[in-house]
């Protein structure tokens, strides 16, 4: 185990120097007046020179680069240059919001993902082919279905025609009753794609296991079906399912970039954004970053959860 965590730890080293080195020069490889992007139009002439000077633009990318890296060895974040705030204190503001959102769609994917794909591994095992056929097209359906385009369909149902869910407003962990009415749609865009996917795998992972000896065992000695279903064949099938909840946690934080850009939630997503737009070169390469560093931590996390459901499994 120890020696699997350094081998890890040394990855984890490798990836976040890729990262960090591939994203500082691929933003600054975007056409156009960096500056002038930052700065807007509230600055010209001596003054935008006078700006990219004062925060280091003028210098050669290798020194910004490896002043960059100083930066990190120390733990220093930095401040966003187009606002001058710190960025460690926007992302501990920002990251509540976004995990609260990655956290309840994981939860309410696999709540009815898992069951349902479950369900449709032993209706086509019986040879009751309906539920079965149904989940497959749906989750064809749902995949093919842009974030972006089902997030405004629910925004034109549920908030401009039914009146139930607020489009915008303050997002605030005081109010919670609030909290979740903002929430929800976005919610419910991520977990749509995410259930399809779970479920899909759910009922095949299911399936492939409902023939074997154990399972039929299990159903000689006479115990109930629903209990020889969850009990045994899901157990056993469990593996690649938690694959995809584990890597679907990561893709989610991923994901709520363009929702909640849409739904005006205050969350990493939007901050990723407005940093983009005004060519932020510290906010973007931070952000990125800490992403980086979520994919890395949520695969370490997965493997150990492997050994738990599966000891056969050597890490």
């Amino acid at each position: 185990m120890a020696a699997y965590t350094l081998r890890k730890f040394a990855q984890m080293i490798v990836t976040l120097f890729g990262v960090v080195t591939l994203v500082f020069f691929a933003i600054r490889l975007i056409p156009g007046d960096a500056a002038a992007a930052m700065a807007g139009d509230n600055l010209s002439g001596e003054a935008l020179e006078a700006f990219r000077e004062k925060h280091g633009l003028n210098d050669p990318l290798i020194v910004q680069y490896f002043r960059y890296l100083g930066k990190l060895l120390q733990f220093d974040l930095g401040t966003t240059i187009t606002t001058s705030l710190p960025v460690a204190g926007l992302l501990l503001k920002a990251l509540p919001i976004t995990l609260t959102i990655a956290a309840c769609t994981v939860a309410l994917t696999v709540l009815i993902a898992i069951p349902l794909g479950t369900l449709a591994a032993y209706m086509a095992n019986k040879g009751k082919k309906t539920l079965d056929n149904l989940l497959t097209w749906s989750a064809m359906v749902v995949d093919l279905m842009p974030s972006f385009w089902t997030a405004l369909l629910l925004m034109l149902l549920f908030s401009l025609t039914l009146g139930i869910f607020p489009a915008s407003g303050q997002v605030s962990f005081e109010d919670p009753a609030m909290l979740m009415k903002r929430l929800a749609m976005p919610i419910i865009v991520l977990s749509l794609t995410q259930v399809a996917t779970l479920a899909r795998i759910t009922r095949t992972s299911v399936l492939e296991v409902l023939n074997e000896d154990y399972v039929r065992t299990a159903r000689s000695l006479g115990m109930p079906e629903l209990a020889v279903v969850f009990r045994h064949a899901l157990r056993n099938a469990l593996l690649p399912i938690v694959t995809v909840v584990g890597l679907s946690f990561g893709n989610l934080l991923n994901g709520t970039v363009i929702v909640e850009f849409i739904f005006s939630i205050p969350g990493i997503g939007t901050l990723l954004v407005n940093g983009i737009n005004s060519r932020d070169y510290e906010l973007v390469q931070n952000l990125i970053l800490f992403y980086a560093m979520v994919f890395i931590v949520i695969n370490f996390l997965t493997d150990l959860v492997y050994k738990k459901f599966d000891p056969r499994v050597r890490l």
